[in-house]
């Protein structure tokens, strides 16, 4: 089982930032809270700062860990471990993904999320 962190990034009006994998990237165009895999030795925070540095050129503070949920996709199978998180500084700018919006939590459920990211926008959503 592979650990993978993701944030769930709120700014000061409340709204969450998503955002869209690109064509090149598997389940391509797919929408997703952004993070990646926690390395060997590294905490699923640590993980997440350093994932949002090197794919959205921003800091962040984790805020609050959220339940996991386990996902199969085919022969690999995933722990998404999601993180609330606020920016601390920088401006976005998209290294891996296609594109990112800034949406109201009400307004998540529409998007076409990669299956993973399903329960952790449910789960959200029960929490507010």
């Amino acid at each position: 089982m592979l650990d993978v962190s993701c944030a769930i990034i709120i700014d000061e009006s409340g709204r969450v930032l998503v955002a869209q994998r690109s064509e090149s990237m598997p389940m391509p165009l797919k929408w997703e809270f952004p993070g990646g895999k926690v390395e060997p030795g590294e905490t699923a925070e640590a993980c997440l700062v350093r994932e949002i540095r090197e794919e959205l050129d921003i800091r962040i503070r984790v805020v609050d860990r959220l339940e996991a949920n386990v996902h199969a996709y085919g022969t690999r199978t995933i722990r998404l471990i999601p993180f609330t998180c606020r920016i601390v500084s920088g401006t976005i700018r998209l290294r891996e993904h296609r594109a990112f919006l800034w949406l109201q939590p009400a307004e998540l459920p529409a998007l076409d999320w990669a299956e993973a990211d399903i329960p952790c926008v449910q789960n959200f959503l029960a929490r507010l």
